[in-house]
């Protein structure tokens, strides 16, 4: 695992806090997401909690992006309903984000403790997917 370590992005934080806070209510909607575009734009989602295993937030926000016609994601933070804070994105999220977007940035961390890591950072050791994989640096 390499030790890559970027800016964090904290307007990229408030907003997935903003949509945790007032779009989260009740067991299905627990997580927000935000990533910020390769163009700057924010995009933002929430989770689809369900018994049978519905989405979560990061990858509802890789459709909701879609929608909008971003294909380029450079940023993306999960953040947790009640004031939870920063919140890393499980295993499938990690996979699924690393076959989308190889050379996406995680903010991950604890409130003192925040920082941004490559998303290969996160997955080591995984397998190529994705032949656009291996063009990412």
């Amino acid at each position: 695992m390499t030790t890559h370590s970027h800016d964090v992005d904290h307007e990229l934080i408030q907003a997935a806090a903003e949509v945790a806070r007032t779009r989260c209510r009740g067991d299905n909607h627990t997580m927000a997401a935000a990533a910020r575009a390769d163009d700057g734009r924010i995009v933002t989602a929430v989770n689809a909690y369900h018994f049978t295993g519905g989405p979560c937030a990061e990858l509802v926000l890789i459709g909701a992006a879609a929608g909008q016609g971003i294909y380029a994601l450079d940023t993306i933070v999960a953040v947790g309903d009640r004031e939870r804070g920063v919140v890393p994105p499980c295993g499938r999220c990690r996979q699924v984000l690393l076959d989308y977007f190889p050379s996406l940035k995680v903010i991950v961390g604890g409130k003192d403790r925040v920082r941004t890591v490559p998303i290969a950072d996160l997955l080591p050791e995984t397998y190529v997917w994705a032949d656009h994989q291996l063009d990412a640096g």
